[in-house]
């Protein structure tokens, strides 16, 4: 079977990623900046499924770090059919308070890495005429709620738009857009997302075989769960104002909860 390499593959939708595709009886490259979690799952996806499972540690902030990555893409031995670009990060901070480096690192994560990886990815893919690119995005691409959104948008489009140069290359580009995911993603930006109901979160392994069968059919934009079908197509038809004015009502939700997060510590 090809051989996938993740990004993000320590935690969350990537570690969900990195088990299902071991045991499709895929072998795996391991992409992360914790070396020792990533030498742990190697370990475990081994045991369990007899794959070969490649590590390499990587902070796709550093420009060094994402070219090593990259030069994986590229090699000719064991070489990679599916890439998952799922490295990202979130913050609770709004963008005048945020420090600037982090924004920048931010879209160097979720803009700059993704277009470099995807780059080097779809050049080998073609020359040998098959492959598949996933690219992990939001429904949060299609709000107004911050960097993140507009990263996320920024990954949308510009899957749609690979997906529309590598037609007929025998390649293929997904973009996969979930809603609220249980994973450790909210609780490592710092996010507090006890007021959202249980009825918006979704599985992370449910999520992520949507996702891989989308990409076996050569879908361009996969969106589990019908319910988040359905509000990325109400969405899409909002009026911008609109979309807008949820933006600022989602801001004005987290400041109050951050507020009274501070007062429960106090």
């Amino acid at each position: 079977m090809a051989t996938a390499l993740i990004t993000g593959a320590s935690a969350g939708l990537g570690l969900e990623f990195a088990w299902q595709l071991a045991t499709a009886r895929h072998d795996v490259v391991l992409v992360a900046r914790n070396a020792e979690r990533l030498e742990r799952l190697a370990a475990q996806l081994n045991a369990a499924a007899g794959v070969r499972a490649e590590v390499l540690p990587a902070d796709l902030t550093v420009r060094e770090d994402v070219e090593r990555v990259a030069e994986r893409l590229r090699a000719t031995q064991r070489p990679v059919g599916l890439l998952v670009n799922n490295a990202g990060l979130g913050s609770s901070t709004s963008f005048r308070k945020a420090d600037v480096a982090h924004e920048e690192a931010a879209l160097d994560l979720m803009v700059r890495a993704v277009l470099v990886l995807s780059h080097a990815a779809a050049n080998a893919m073609v020359a040998r005429g098959r492959g598949a690119i996933l690219n992990v995005s939001s429904v949060a691409a299609l709000m107004a709620s911050g960097t993140y959104s507009a990263h996320k948008a920024w990954v949308r489009t510009f899957t749609e738009s690979l997906a529309v140069e590598l037609r007929g290359t025998g390649v293929t580009a997904t973009v996969l857009q979930p809603g609220f995911v249980h994973t450790e993603f909210h609780e490592r930006g710092g996010i507090d997302m006890s007021g959202l109901p249980e009825v918006a979160w979704l599985n992370a392994d449910d999520v992520v075989a949507a996702a891989l069968a989308d990409v076996r059919r050569g879908v361009v934009i996969s969106t589990p769960s019908l319910r988040y079908q359905i509000a990325a197509g109400v969405a899409r038809t909002l009026p911008r104002a609109a979309v807008r004015a949820l933006g600022n009502y989602r801001d004005r939700l987290r400041s109050v909860s951050r507020e009274d997060h501070d007062a429960d510590d106090a």
